[in-house]
């Protein structure tokens, strides 16, 4: 029965990689070959302590028809991170033990409850678990690996998010410990391994929800409306490497369309003395550009008739950097960047727009949640994952704000390839702040007042954030604050963010209190479209509308509840939904002439109580055809509703 396990998981492996167009740095690798001399004998040996017969689905209300795909000795196996790729890696997703204590208990616990599926939260229905975890108590995790070949090489332990806390230990010593929920990790787990193969991991959570101040998003503890079901512990993969002592940990790259050139750097530890970097750029097997640096060093690569990206022509070059020792690779990766241009200028009448690669664009989709119903902050498979962005793309929209959530580093993959643009919201937290959704209005706004440890834990995610998804060109817009949700020193907190990233524009706070700063104003109406003023706003700013719609429309058998669903205006069928969607498009043309640079429709799909999605929370029901959408949102791209920037 063993050796049963250890071929399915090695079989689900190599079919969900075939599956998988967008792998294009995973293509030369065989993953049954590679897999085949790792974890075959690995598995026989272990007996896959934690066996996935144990793991069946919690008791849900919904779910997806993806749940019936996810392997239990598998799930989500793809390589988690295709901006710096290597093909010697180990998923370690899949059955591990789980036990819920008191928080005051930090010892390791001798005895576990049962089995949770990783990387799905345990409240949600594919952990298998089902519960939730109290502000008062901790989620421990544990599972047996096996590393072999390790001598005088590196071995690096990556979690690409852990909700909220956590330490993780490695055969009871602690390895290192990581804070917050939304940014990957990596722990350096090399000095605390044992002899022999067998190597315990045990990792310890605590997240506080809507109980502590850290970003959270749409959790709380008792969901309604418009907040959602808490997540908690490891929502993302699990994975090891084994590196060379000197290896590439990060790279970086900045692209100059008007100079024709992209800035790169590899971030090397441990380099010795005469190392050098190669990188360079790739258009398809054809060679554009060279360098060879120091490590650690800026390179600055010429791209001559650049292919510029877009989401008419999403156009990638592929990166390839190498360490080189004595003439010989000590390390390399594969990555990746894209020739594209995020900017502002006024069109002929004085007005602001937003600009992609020098010309006017206008940005149009819906405000993307991306909440499961069985799987919650994640996915039940990678195919489940690209479905939302491709169903986006037919509808026949060009943008996606990703709102109060980050999502996996293969989703923004996914809208790099496809042509998406995306903005990209600060997960909240921290509320109780007075909003005022009118720009100009004073009296009513307030920022709050954010403790200093409360201050520090924003800063800190938010600036990971920022630094783990800069390579992804498809994110243009960066959101620092919604609806004054937690928003707190405003100016100096969108100076920093605009310092932070000057390549791309900065949403100062979207439908929140106005500030007179940053290079866009954003306002939120339901349900109709409107816009900020553009005689009072147009000089300085982008005009943008950055929520609008929430039309309802709950589908029988595809509810959350049978009952108390909500949108911001609900409708009986299908046909009403879609006339009074189409009166809304209709009313968007002349605001695009007077200034709108960009409009973001609520919302993408269904969220737990929330029916104003383009799509049930199940993703059963599409409620208005996408085609007809399409045909629909052409007319909003005509660059004949605006004079040219200049």
């Amino acid at each position: 029965m063993k050796q049963t396990w250890a071929i399915g998981f090695l079989k689900g492996l190599a079919a969900n990689n075939r599956q998988n167009p967008f792998s294009e740095n995973e293509q030369s690798i065989n993953l049954m070959t590679r897999y085949s001399s790792i974890c075959l004998p690995l598995l026989l040996l272990l007996g896959f302590t934690v066996a996935a017969q144990e793991w069946k689905m919690a008791p849900g209300k919904i779910a997806t028809s993806w749940a019936e795909k996810v392997n239990p000795l598998a799930p989500l196996p793809e390589y988690p991170r295709p901006q710096l790729v290597r093909s010697n890696w180990m998923n370690l997703n899949g059955p591990w033990q789980y036990a819920i204590l008191p928080k005051n208990e930090v010892a390791i616990p001798a005895a576990y409850q049962g089995t949770i599926l990783v990387p799905f939260a345990v409240e949600s229905a594919l952990s298998g678990v089902g519960k939730t975890v109290c502000n008062d108590s901790v989620l421990w995790y544990r599972r047996t690996v096996a590393v072999s070949n390790a001598k005088g090489k590196t071995v690096l332990l990556y979690f690409g998010a852990v909700d909220w806390k956590c330490t993780v230990y490695v055969n009871g010593k602690e390895a290192g410990s990581h804070q917050g929920g939304y940014d990957p990790f990596t722990i350096d787990i090399t000095g605390v391994l044992k002899s022999g193969a067998n190597q315990d991991i045990t990792v310890m959570v605590w997240d506080p929800s809507d109980d502590g101040p850290q970003p959270r998003g749409k959790q709380v503890k008792a969901p309604h409306g418009i907040w959602y079901t808490p997540v908690t512990g490891i929502w993302q993969t699990v994975w090891l490497e084994t590196v060379p002592q000197t290896y590439i940990a990060t790279t970086r790259q900045t692209p100059d369309i008007d100079q024709k050139t992209v800035a790169v750097k590899a971030v090397v530890e441990k380099p010795q003395v005469g190392d050098k970097v190669i990188v360079s750029a790739w258009d398809g097997n054809i060679n554009v550009a060279e360098q060879t640096v120091l490590p650690n060093a800026d390179a600055l690569l010429p791209i001559n008739s650049p292919k510029l990206w877009s989401p008419k022509s999403p156009f990638l070059y592929d990166l390839r950097y190498s360490v080189v020792r004595n003439g010989k690779v000590v390390d390399e990766v594969k990555s990746y960047f894209a020739m594209r241009k995020i900017a502002m200028a006024p069109d002929n009448n004085g007005i602001q727009r937003m600009l992609l690669n020098n010309e006017f664009v206008f940005q149009f989709g819906p405000l993307d949640q991306g909440w499961w119903p069985d799987g919650l902050y994640t996915a039940p498979t990678d195919e489940a994952l690209r479905f939302d962005i491709e169903k986006t793309k037919q509808m026949g929209f060009n943008l996606i704000r990703k709102h109060v959530k980050v999502e996996p580093a293969r989703w923004y993959n996914y809208c790099d390839r496809l042509g998406v643009l995306v903005w990209q919201d600060m997960p909240s937290g921290d509320l109780g702040n007075h909003w005022e959704s009118r720009p100009g209005v004073y009296g009513r706004a307030t920022d709050k007042d954010r403790t200093p440890e409360s201050e520090a834990i924003y800063r800190g995610e938010w600036k990971e954030i920022m630094q783990d998804l800069y390579n992804f060109p498809s994110i243009v817009v960066w959101v620092p604050f919604n609806e004054a949700w937690g928003q707190f020193k405003t100016k100096e907190i969108v100076e920093w963010t605009m310092q932070n990233d000057p390549s791309r524009l900065v949403n100062t706070a979207s439908g929140g209190n106005f500030v007179d700063i940053g290079p866009i104003i954003d306002l939120h109406n339901y349900p109709e479209p409107l816009m900020p003023d553009p005689a009072l706003f147009g000089k300085d700013r982008v005009l943008v509308l950055g929520e609008f719609g929430g039309l309802g429309l709950p589908v029988e058998n595809h509810t959350w509840q049978d009952k108390n669903n909500w949108g911001y205006q609900s409708f009986k069928n299908k046909d009403e939904l879609l006339q009074r969607y189409a009166e809304f498009i209709d009313s968007i043309p002349k605001l695009i002439s007077a200034g709108l640079s960009a409009a973001v429709y609520t919302q993408t799909t269904d969220v737990e109580v929330e029916t104003n999605g383009l799509m049930t929370y199940d993703r059963k029901v599409i409620k208005m055809p996408a085609e007809k959408l399409e045909a629909m949102h052409r007319k909003l791209y005509n660059p004949a509703l605006v004079g040219s920037s200049r």
